[in-house]
């Protein structure tokens, strides 16, 4: 994934009402720019911190301007949560993830469960159909150690109770955990920022739903998937 345009370099000032960041460029001009990430955004909000944002001038925008990357923990860590499922498409499309290969359709955004919809259903004929879900990843607060999610996720937790039930009608299920950093070789859920996730995810586990976590090559030109990270 390109930005569509070079990253604006700033000092952050604050984040606040989770989706605004007050943030003053190099220049000494300052914005306020939509921070598209609804989690807690741990270890990435300290007001001081280096942060990368792209523009976009569209009159139909209040904010032209949106937070992409915080520099933190000596490296480049993406911060935006609309980006994975776009990540996950193109590694699919480039068979970047082997687990997931041999799929010829390829559909977003389909109902199922109670009022949710899967990011991708993979479809084969002779194949069962595949259930996939995209969770973005950016926590680390140990060496190596990538963690999901920041905060409580019951809507995520809902989502794994629902791709265990389609496990049981007898298709295939995967959540994908896309970890916006390259400082991380392994992956666990955060049980103690959100114990009822690490139930539904051992719970879902058992039922039979696959998990795979996917690091990401992080620059100020572009965002790719490309390696799997041991989950523990």
């Amino acid at each position: 994934m390109d930005f569509a345009q070079p990253l604006r370099r700033g000092q952050l000032l604050k984040r606040y009402k989770r989706f605004l960041a007050d943030v003053r460029f190099d220049t000494g001009e300052e914005t306020v720019a939509h921070v598209p990430n609804p989690g807690a955004m741990l270890g990435l909000s300290a007001p001081g911190s280096t942060v990368w944002l792209s523009h976009n001038p569209s009159p139909t925008r209040k904010l032209s301007y949106t937070l992409e990357i915080v520099e933190a923990d000596g490296g480049l860590v993406g911060v935006n949560t609309m980006h994975p499922n776009r990540l996950a498409a193109e590694a699919l499309k480039a068979g970047a993830i082997p687990e997931l290969t041999g799929y010829d359709k390829v559909r977003a955004e389909v109902a199922y469960g109670e009022k949710s919809r899967v990011d991708f259903l993979l479809d084969a004929e002779g194949r069962p159909r595949c259930w996939l879900e995209i969770k973005n990843v950016h926590l680390r607060r140990s060496d190596g150690l990538a963690e999901f999610p920041d905060c409580v996720a019951a809507r995520s937790a809902r989502h794994l109770q629902e791709l265990s039930a389609q496990v049981a009608a007898g298709d295939r299920a995967v959540v994908l955990f896309i970890v916006q950093r390259m400082d991380c070789d392994r992956f666990t859920p955060a049980a103690d920022l959100d114990p009822g996730f690490a139930r539904a995810f051992t719970e879902a586990q058992q039922s039979g739903v696959e998990f795979l976590a996917y690091g990401c090559s992080v620059t100020l030109q572009r965002i790719t998937v490309n390696g799997r990270l041991t989950i523990t």
